[in-house]
């Protein structure tokens, strides 16, 4: 028996503005027994979404597919020496200080405007846990060069923000490992990913690699809930110490 009814990739882009038109953006969806396929943009036609259409969809299968699970291709939080630099004691205040120093959500925003003296910021050396645990994870603070996450990071922490504040989904949505490792029964799950330690596992099916890491995402969630393997992820082998760090860095689900 699955735990989820519904698994959704999601490959992310921080490029230009909330309401711009990415191709970096793209949504793959399965479902028990059916492997994923790509969700077009609600504008229809041929168009590539936005981030806000991304956060607005989202929005909408957590509320008619629960229990669904929604992995995301960046950073959903910062490390734990800026949190002491700035005196962040938990994610929701993380949350709440990063969308005044970084509002990337607003329509006419891009993550550029807001770097010139920003103090809200790090050196593009410093790791979270999380990505120390793996070879190839970068810095959220790394916001040039090819395959970087930080712009995603940047561009993306809002909109986590937006659903976490929809009051009709406290409850009802577990935000991982912010909200704990364990999975309450029946929660959806919104969890960071990071498409590069599974990609290779799967055909190559689409002509981009934002395609093909978005469907690789929702494949793996669906394999592993079928394989009832989903749990051990949801609890890597974490010191005391570690799961704190975690509980405020965030994880990336996979890393294990």
């Amino acid at each position: 028996m699955t735990t989820f009814k519904s698994y959704i990739g999601i490959d992310y882009s921080g490029a230009k503005t909330a309401v711009s038109r990415n191709r970096g953006l793209q949504v793959f969806r399965a479902t028990p027994g059916v492997e994923p396929r790509k969700v077009k943009s609600p504008a229809g036609g041929k168009r590539n979404w936005t981030r806000k259409e991304i956060a607005y969809w989202c929005l909408e299968r957590l509320n008619r597919d629960a229990p669904v699970i929604i992995g995301i291709d960046h950073g959903f939080s910062f490390p734990r020496n800026y949190m002491a630099r700035h005196r962040i004691a938990d994610w929701d205040q993380f949350l709440d200080d990063f969308q005044e120093h970084w509002p990337t959500d607003q329509d006419d925003s891009a993550v550029e405007l807001f770097r010139h003296g920003n103090k809200r910021t790090g050196a593009p050396t410093e790791l979270r846990l999380t990505e120390r645990w793996t070879s190839s994870a970068q810095s959220v603070f790394k916001l040039d060069g090819a395959g970087t996450v930080g712009k995603s990071t940047h561009g993306g922490i809002p909109w986590l923000r937006f659903l976490r504040r929809r009051s009709h989904l406290r409850n009802r949505v577990h935000f991982w490992p912010f909200d704990g490792f364990d999975i309450p029964p029946e929660r959806s799950v919104v969890a960071e990913v990071f498409p590069s330690i599974f990609r290779r596992r799967f055909p190559r099916r689409y002509a981009s690699a934002d395609e093909h890491d978005a469907m690789c995402v929702a494949w793996w969630l669906r394999d592993m809930d079928a394989q009832r393997h989903l749990g051990a992820y949801f609890n890597p082998p974490l010191t005391d110490d570690a799961r704190e760090t975690a509980r405020l860095e965030g994880w990336i689900l996979g890393i294990f």
